[in-house]
């Protein structure tokens, strides 16, 4: 998928400058896309998604876009309008998105950076913006170390997050102790949406495998469970671009609060 140059609609961009966090003791810049239906007479769905910076403005993205404006465009002409919060990373992005330290690259504050989402970044979106803001219309998404701490955070703040969309998980940072987490949580009601390119390294094909047999294994109902293996897919923002819009889509079809 190939940005267009000239887009299908304009974007409406609001930018919550410089939003502090508590939790972790630093600021950052949200980005908030609201549906071109956004009116005082609806309320709409909320997607949190990692690596904000990334997603629609190729001078603040590092590695390219996620192509926004036509992806909501498309989403929209199917009956889907969510709130999309990009919530832009730190330097600190590898720590803040870890669940658990990794002997080599430290890390291990998922924990505070959920709960700066949760408690902090939430409650603001809430009541600057008409949102639906109970679970069932809540999502958190993300790829690469932003699947990552989208998956995390699905098991770990169920009572906020009942959906998420794991592209590309970097299941390998803190790999075992979160399988065991995984292992011992009971599952959200909710939907999960989990891929994988196969042109990301037979590791990472391996890891997500792993997890998607261990949730088989604990009953995740499949209308709410997701997988997909892309053929040729690799690590990079145009392949994450031509996934969101189905993996949002199906996180918020009709049928996918369960």
């Amino acid at each position: 998928m190939e940005a267009l140059d000239s887009p299908p609609h304009e974007l409406l961009k609001h930018t919550l400058k410089r939003v502090w966090s508590p939790q972790l003791r630093n600021a950052r810049d949200v980005d908030v896309y609201l549906p071109a239906s956004y009116s005082v007479r609806r309320k709409y769905p909320v997607v949190y998604m990692q690596d904000g910076q990334n997603l629609s403005d190729p001078a603040l993205a590092f590695a390219g876009t996620w192509d926004l404006d036509n992806v909501l465009a498309r989403l929209a002409d199917r009956g889907v309008e969510p709130i999309i919060i990009g919530v832009h990373n730190t330097e600190d992005r590898l720590l803040e998105y870890s669940p658990f330290a990794h002997p080599r690259h430290g890390g291990g504050r998922a924990d505070r950076y959920l709960a700066f989402l949760a408690d902090t970044l939430k409650p603001r979106v809430d009541r600057l913006f008409r949102t639906k803001p109970g679970r069932a219309h809540t999502a958190i998404a993300g790829s690469s170390m932003g699947g990552l701490v989208s998956f995390y955070g699905w098991l770990r703040r169920p009572e906020t997050f009942a959906h998420a969309a794991a592209m590309s998980p970097s299941l390998w940072f803190g790999r075992d102790r979160l399988l065991e987490y995984a292992r011992a949580r009971k599952l959200p009601r909710g939907r999960l949406y989990l891929d994988v390119g196969t042109a990301e390294g037979e590791e990472a094909l391996r890891d997500v495998r792993r997890m998607r047999a261990l949730l088989h294994e604990k009953g995740i109902k499949r209308t709410l469970f997701a997988y997909e293996q892309v053929r040729d897919g690799r690590h990079q923002e145009s392949a994450w671009a031509q996934r969101v819009g189905p993996a949002l889509e199906f996180l918020f079809s009709r049928s996918g609060n369960g």
